[in-house]
């Protein structure tokens, strides 16, 4: 039977059980948005098409599926653009659809062309996903759309973008049903062997988690291997989320935001690195001197691009799927918890205070955000010093609770991360841990929030300036330029504005009376914590060269 290319992409949808689909409508993508609302799929409309793409990806975190973004030809095309390439540091499976006005007019001049004489979305979206092609003829749908979904979950998963033009929605094809793949890795006995010498022989091992790991979900995996060969875990800064920060083989972070626990073990000789999930960035490894160096390293990763070229030792690579790669050197060592062994330790007791005669500390403000939160609280950082000094500060009782990237870092990425994923889990506490710098970039995304019930917490550090690149170029140069703002944004005010309930904390008995209020609102809500604009943060170790 023969369908309509726009009915045919929508069946795609509710097939692989997106319930959401994120985007600013168009002419040339009309056709789409129709037959989501007559298929029953909710069409979030986003403010910026950025944002769109982030509620995308936060939506694929929360569903742990796909998610979809859709945006019209010309500049709702090139607005998607970063929120792909987020998406592609983290991983993600989002499938980014364009339109174009029609293929049979192409090559006349036409307004928002993104075909090749225009903008181009096809070569602009090629350097930010795993696939990206332009639908020229109806009969090309099966092909295209399987090779996107395939390369989407296949390997390393990440963004695939198709261009649709509109009278390609609109043609007449034979119907069919691609699902979703489902992939897994196998390695080769000499690889495994290989790991397991080195594990086994080691003396003084340390486990350097990163995204990847985060990603991975392998959070059972890495405590097996932890507690089995009893070796000690440090995090990169998007690691952070793959262990329980109270477990007792916990370091710390290292890098941005990193401990001093963690930066004394790493300088006691480490005979083998065993990197799980991270490409070892100059974030990642900010602080890291020469005695720092181990004499080889393990690694663990999807791609081969990064892998055993950040630190200049003896590098075995276990190249693949994190987790099953995991679970194939688990088996063969037979390797077991010791439970019994590492109980959980017990947690601080924080007493929340209404001090108002000093200024308001970043670490303070979290551990007041993580008393009033619930274990399972989902978290997303944003770009910025908010998350590192989170980094630092926040306690994370359960693995799988916090996300974010130091890789490709886009400012108000994280605002959108938290809106997708609640809308996919509207029962799960979610939180957004941004900055007022990156609220001036997507705040307004925060009337996305309340216009579709995503009951989020917007957790704003709010000091006056652009407060990571004002204080390292302080550092750095002994002044800077560009970072502060002359009128500083009323974050609360702005969020009122929008619907949102607005709190404006200067104290810790605020925060956490303003969390328990924000957890058991209707509608999302905005905590303005107003910190000292002359607190450090954690990131003096990211040295500038201007020379």
């Amino acid at each position: 039977m023969k369908k309509k290319v726009y009915s045919i992409i929508v069946d795609h949808f509710k097939s692989w059980g997106v319930s959401h689909v994120f985007g600013i409508p168009g002419k040339s993508i009309s056709p789409l948005m129709l037959e989501l609302d007559s298929q029953e799929i909710e069409y979030v409309l986003g403010r910026h098409e950025t944002g769109c793409g982030y509620e995308a990806s936060g939506f694929s975190i929360g569903s742990r599926g796909i998610g979809v973004a859709i945006g019209t030809s010309g500049p709702g095309g090139t607005n998607l653009i970063t929120a792909a390439g987020q998406a592609r540091e983290f991983n993600l499976p989002v499938l980014f659809i364009t339109g174009q006005p029609t293929m049979q007019e192409t090559g006349r001049a036409l307004s928002q062309d993104s075909s090749q004489f225009g903008t181009d979305l096809v070569k602009m979206f090629e350097p930010v996903t795993k696939f990206s092609a332009r639908i020229e003829r109806g009969d090309l749908l099966p092909l295209y759309l399987r090779h996107a979904i395939e390369k989407a979950y296949t390997g390393e998963r990440g963004p695939v973008h198709l261009c649709i033009p509109f009278d390609v929605l609109m043609e007449d094809v034979e119907e069919f049903l691609i699902p979703l793949p489902q992939y897994t890795s196998t390695l080769v006995a000499r690889v495994v062997d290989r790991a397991l010498s080195m594990l086994n022989e080691a003396e003084r091992p340390v486990l350097f988690l990163g995204k990847g790991a985060v990603m991975a979900e392998a959070f059972e995996e890495i405590q097996t291997i932890a507690e089995h060969w009893r070796i000690p875990i440090v995090t990169a800064p998007g690691g952070k989320g793959a262990i329980s920060t109270y477990h007792p083989l916990y370091m710390g972070g290292y890098g941005l935001g990193g401990s001093r626990h963690a930066m004394d073990y790493m300088r006691s000789g480490i005979d083998l690195m065993i990197v799980i999930g991270s490409k070892l960035c100059d974030m990642s490894l900010s602080g890291f001197t020469e005695e720092m160096k181990p004499k080889k390293m393990l690694q663990f990763e999807y791609d081969l691009t990064f892998a055993g070229k950040s630190v200049a030792v003896p590098t075995e690579i276990v190249l693949g799927d994190l987790k099953s790669n995991l679970i194939h050197v688990i088996q063969a060592a037979g390797a077991k918890r010791r439970e019994n062994d590492y109980a959980l330790l017990t947690r601080p007791v924080f007493e929340p205070n209404s001090n108002t005669e000093k200024l308001l500390t970043a670490g303070d403000a979290f551990r007041a955000l993580r008393s009033a939160l619930p274990d399972d609280a989902m978290l997303f950082g944003d770009a910025g010093s908010h998350s590192f000094y989170a980094v630092q500060h926040l306690d994370l009782p359960q693995p799988g609770t916090f996300y974010f990237d130091e890789v490709f870092i886009a400012m108000g990425a994280a605002i959108g991360y938290s809106i997708g994923a609640k809308i996919a889990q509207p029962d799960r506490p979610v939180v957004c841990i941004t900055g007022d710098g990156c609220l001036l970039m997507h705040g307004t995304e925060i009337s996305t929030a309340v216009n579709h019930g995503a009951r989020v917490i917007f957790f704003v550090l709010n000091n006056g300036r652009l407060d990571m690149v004002d204080k390292g170029m302080s550092y750095n140069t002994g002044r800077s330029v560009g970072a502060v703002y002359e009128h500083a944004l009323d974050a609360s005010g702005f969020a009122a504005s929008m619907g949102a309930k607005a709190y404006r904390c200067h104290h810790t008995a605020h925060i956490v009376e303003a969390v328990a209020e924000a957890l058991n609102s209707k509608v999302a809500t905005v905590i303005e914590v107003m910190v000292d604009p002359a607190e450090i943060p954690p990131i003096l170790t990211r040295l500038l060269s201007l020379d």
